[in-house]
């Protein structure tokens, strides 16, 4: 029974997952105008910023958009299959639930935001304009 489930959610998402890239091609937010000095301000603290995200989550897909809204270059990093960003997000954070926010300091230490709400929220807050 257990595989029959398994089986028809990839197949689900198979199906779906196109249809959920293409709604986000289509309905591109513009992102916010800064000036250069500002935008090269905003870009040097995204240097310390990383999502980790699979491709077709429609919550990681709300935080990319909210990312674009927001002119932000943060680091995307897919954590979908097994592989070294997937084992970093649960050695890291302590598990495997996306999108993950990765937030390194100044002093190289991390800290891992969960949730697309908290992570809108903390991205907001950090560079949304006045």
């Amino acid at each position: 029974m257990k595989s029959v489930v398994r089986y028809f959610f990839r197949t689900l998402r198979v199906l779906l997952g196109p249809v959920m890239l293409l709604k986000e091609a289509l309905t591109r937010p513009q992102g916010v105008v800064r000036t250069s000095a500002e935008q090269a301000s905003v870009d040097a603290a995204c240097r310390r910023l990383a999502l980790y995200q699979y491709k077709t989550c429609p919550f990681c897909i709300k935080t990319r958009q909210e990312m674009r809204r927001l002119s932000l270059d943060i680091t995307k990093v897919d954590a979908q299959h097994a592989g070294p960003a997937r084992t970093e997000l649960l050695q890291g954070g302590g598990q495997t639930k996306v999108p993950c926010l990765k937030i390194t300091d100044a002093a190289g230490s991390s800290r891992w935001l969960y949730d697309s709400e908290k992570i809108m929220a903390y991205l907001r807050s950090r560079f949304a304009p006045a």
